[in-house]
């Protein structure tokens, strides 16, 4: 993906997959597992399906992700 498809994804205010793969450090095959558990119980985050598309609400994403990471260092 390019820069410019992430900036205009970044923009919309929400993440594919492939952006929850890199920011979690994870394999495609995974972060479709885990993606797949989040859509079914809407936790830690909230996960949208479209077919077989997942979109991911940047703020809830970043605020679990960046919530949690705050809590640690306290």
């Amino acid at each position: 993906m390019s820069d410019i498809a992430l900036n205009q994804e970044v923009e919309q205010g929400v993440y594919e997959a492939c952006h929850i793969q890199q920011a979690l450090g994870l394999g495609r095959s995974k972060t479709y597992e885990y993606l797949q558990e989040v859509y079914r119980t809407q936790e830690p985050f909230r996960v949208i399906k479209i077919g077989k598309l997942f979109r991911i609400p940047k703020y809830s994403f970043d605020r679990w992700l960046y919530e949690d990471s705050l809590s640690e260092v306290k």
